[in-house]
């Protein structure tokens, strides 16, 4: 008898794929607060992502967290709204941020709490107002967005995470299981028939169509999923 491959087993949300979400600060997203301040009291590492938190102490009373921008440091003044200065740190609408400035935890939409740019070292930018602000996201994309969405100014905490070795095995066990996936994959041509769609045979090929439908089965939904149909050109 044969196991369940890795997409079936992750889909079912067995202890070992299942997030440590117990361990995990916060589920962070920008607040819905305007012209009002506040004060880092702490920069803290969080498992769930790769970049540090900032606790930050509300002039009205209660704190609230943040990602980290690069050269934050306790005691910084952090204000929000959209007369907040051009400040790194600092949240404001997009359509009230100059051109070229680098911004981070961008907004998809106003009052989303933040989507794009928000993993270490990463920053979009704004390319140019109108209607719709253009912002560039760190893959190089550009896009369309509201200037109501708001967005932090500067560039996220933890660049050069991945320029220090990890070294040996256990660690990087340690550093995939805080994401609840596993640190090494087994090529589906390598395993068995039983075991995986690609397995089997005298020699490791894939044996059948690599394309499957993407309402397959979950047993059956390995390799590329339905490429989509190339617009014909007139």
């Amino acid at each position: 008898m044969g196991k369940r491959i890795i997409p079936q087993r992750r889909g079912h949300g067995g202890h070992v794929y299942r997030a440590p979400s117990h361990r995990y600060v916060t589920d962070f997203t920008l607040p819905n607060i305007e012209d009002t301040w506040g004060v880092v009291e702490d920069i803290i590492h969080d498992p769930a992502r790769t970049a540090p938190l900032a606790v930050v102490r509300m002039h009205g009373g209660g704190k609230l967290y943040l990602l980290a921008h690069a050269g934050m440091y306790v005691g910084q003044k952090v204000e929000f709204g959209k007369n907040a200065r051009i400040r790194p740190g600092n949240v404001l609408p997009i359509g009230y941020i100059p051109e070229g400035v680098p911004i981070y935890n961008i907004e998809a939409v106003p009052g989303d709490g933040g989507k794009f740019a928000r993993s270490a070292g990463t920053y979009g930018q704004i390319v140019t107002h109108g209607e719709m602000t253009t912002v560039q996201l760190p893959s190089g994309e550009f896009k369309m967005l509201d200037p109501k969405c708001r967005a932090i100014i500067g560039i996220v905490a933890g660049a050069g995470r991945k320029e220090k070795p990890l070294v040996k095995a256990g660690k990087v066990v340690h550093a995939w299981r805080s994401k609840a996936r596993k640190p090494v994959k087994v090529r589906g041509v390598a395993m068995n028939a039983v075991n995986h769609p690609h397995g089997g045979g005298n020699h490791q090929h894939v044996g059948r169509p690599s394309t499957v439908s993407r309402h397959a089965p979950p047993g059956r939904k390995v390799g590329r999923l339905s490429p989509k149909k190339k617009k014909r050109k007139r």
